[in-house]
């Protein structure tokens, strides 16, 4: 999932341009943000939607599966984009393992 993301916002930035990962504790909860000086994610274009894509080459099919996954975890992703200026994905997952054993 991570790949896929970092996958993403490389194919997504001119040469010279700068992918960011970052990741904290906060609460009870893992913060990752994956962040790049990208061309940025069109409004009103939803790339959870399946076979959705902005690429020349591609499925449409990674960011789908990889919401899946956070949220099979229990966490979720969210993106802030501007066209021209890059996007910020923010994927928040639970540190407290004990709500998923059964």
């Amino acid at each position: 999932m991570l790949l896929n993301l970092c996958k993403n916002t490389l194919e997504a930035t001119p040469a010279g341009g700068t992918l960011t990962v970052r990741a904290c504790a906060e609460a009870e909860n893992l913060i990752i943000e994956i962040a790049d000086t990208g061309t940025g994610i069109p409004d009103g274009f939803d790339i959870f939607t399946p076979f959705a894509t902005t690429k020349k080459k591609g499925t449409g099919l990674g960011l789908m599966i990889a919401r899946q996954l956070i949220t099979a975890h229990g966490g979720s992703i969210a993106y802030q984009s501007e066209t021209g200026n890059g996007t910020t994905f923010r994927i928040t997952l639970p540190t407290d393992n004990s709500r998923n054993s059964a």
